[in-house]
């Protein structure tokens, strides 16, 4: 019997320790949720913003933009090698959203939407911006920020340039050569008042 007592004791300090390592790893779990809840109702509270903008895990803001630093970058299903290949980007300087980070891996959102994880290295900072519209669809760029300013170029939908600055409803690109001003509503590459010099 004391044999008994002895096993049943020994075994006490171990379901303790179990039940404790549960209670941290369920905490672990609803910790994220319970941020991600926060951060959406903060974001509605703001005038609907899609995100809150916070410093991810590198000290830089979330979201932000980034372009593809390479003609080939796999989205995968999560922040790892062993996560499936969901897409694979086949265009250099494409811009695309930081929205989460996690150890070298960042989560990202396409002009399509398209949600899923790529390595940090395949990102690089050079800021840069994807024509909307239909296909065959074509924006204007002026030389002033003005809809009455003089037309440099018209450009197709699709045509990736450089982003080189934004100031209200405005930002200045280059597109293949053509340097002008686009509305900030004709392209994807920033956010809806992000200001850039």
């Amino acid at each position: 019997m004391t044999a008994a007592r002895k096993a049943v004791f020994s075994l006490a300090p171990r379901t303790l320790h179990l039940g404790a390592l549960l209670f941290s790893a369920l905490l672990f779990l609803a910790l994220p949720a319970a941020t991600a809840a926060w951060a959406q109702e903060s974001g509605a509270q703001q005038g609907g913003a899609r995100e809150v903008e916070r410093p991810g895990r590198t000290g830089l803001p979330l979201p932000r933009f980034v372009s593809l630093a390479s003609d080939e970058v796999n989205l995968r299903a999560g922040p790892g090698s062993q996560y499936p290949i969901e897409w694979v980007y086949r265009r250099r300087s494409m811009p695309v959203e930081v929205i989460d980070e996690f150890d070298t891996w960042r989560r990202i959102r396409d002009w399509e939407g398209t949600v899923g994880w790529v390595h940090g290295s395949l990102l690089s900072g050079r800021r840069t911006l994807r024509v909307l519209g239909e296909s065959g669809e074509l924006i204007s760029l002026h030389r002033d920020p003005d809809e009455g300013s003089p037309l440099v170029a018209q450009v197709e939908a699709g045509v990736v340039g450089d982003l080189e600055r934004c100031s209200g409803g405005w930002c200045q690109a280059n597109l293949g050569g053509f340097e002008g001003w686009l509305r900030r509503q004709d392209f994807y590459g920033t956010l809806p008042k992000e200001t850039l010099e």
